[in-house]
């Protein structure tokens, strides 16, 4: 493996040549900092301001001058059919990134989603795909949900939050609240116990 120089400067649109690309996952595609080894086998430190979706990026100008693409790695994905509206808004509904293609929806592999999905009339197959789904609501960041069960290493957390939708959720908690505490603060608490919230859109980065 060969250390090449560092990133110089991000790349929006493509150059005449390539020299040699990142494949990464979805997960992988969102980060801050972190040594990246190419196809070649040459390796490079990224080292960026701030968390960074790289979705929105061609690739990588190092500081030799050097060009190197980033492309979506096949990952198992979920395709998706039947009443698209509705199981798109269940989806929604919990905040999974969702990409959307002719005539099917497309999500990661998810057991406790599938099931749920299944159980809503979906007809559902596997497939090894590049994963793109839907940006957020304001055409940057990232929409990140519920995780039943995806593994991924330590990381930080900063939150771009995204109040364009509603909070919504229709988990049933089978709890009657009808605790009278003595207070009237002249507006009602209507809380769920056991609900977590989880905002429209946040960040997780792969430091090294």
């Amino acid at each position: 493996m060969t250390d090449r120089p560092a990133v110089a400067r991000l790349l929006t649109e493509a150059p005449a040549r390539t020299d040699d690309r990142v494949v990464l996952t979805y997960d992988e595609r969102l980060l801050r900092r972190k040594r990246l080894q190419t196809e070649g086998g040459d390796s490079f430190l990224l080292d960026l301001p701030a968390l960074t979706n790289l979705d929105e990026y061609w690739g990588f100008e190092l500081e030799d001058g050097s060009l190197i693409a980033v492309e979506p790695a096949e990952e198992t994905v979920l395709v998706i059919t039947g009443d698209l509206p509705r199981l798109a808004w269940h989806i929604g509904n919990r905040h999974t990134p969702c990409e959307m293609a002719a005539g099917v929806l497309v999500i990661r592999e998810d057991h406790v989603l599938e099931r749920m999905l299944q159980g809503l009339g979906a007809g559902i197959t596997r497939d090894q795909r590049p994963f793109a789904p839907e940006k957020g609501a304001y055409g940057t960041g990232r929409t990140m949900g519920h995780d039943h069960g995806h593994s991924h290493e330590p990381h930080d957390h900063a939150h771009g939050h995204d109040h364009s939708h509603p909070h919504d959720h229709d988990h049933d908690h089978g709890h009657d609240h009808g605790h009278d505490h003595g207070h009237d603060h002249g507006h009602s608490h209507d809380r769920q116990a056991g609900h977590v919230h989880h905002h429209g859109e946040h960040f997780h980065a792969d430091d090294d």
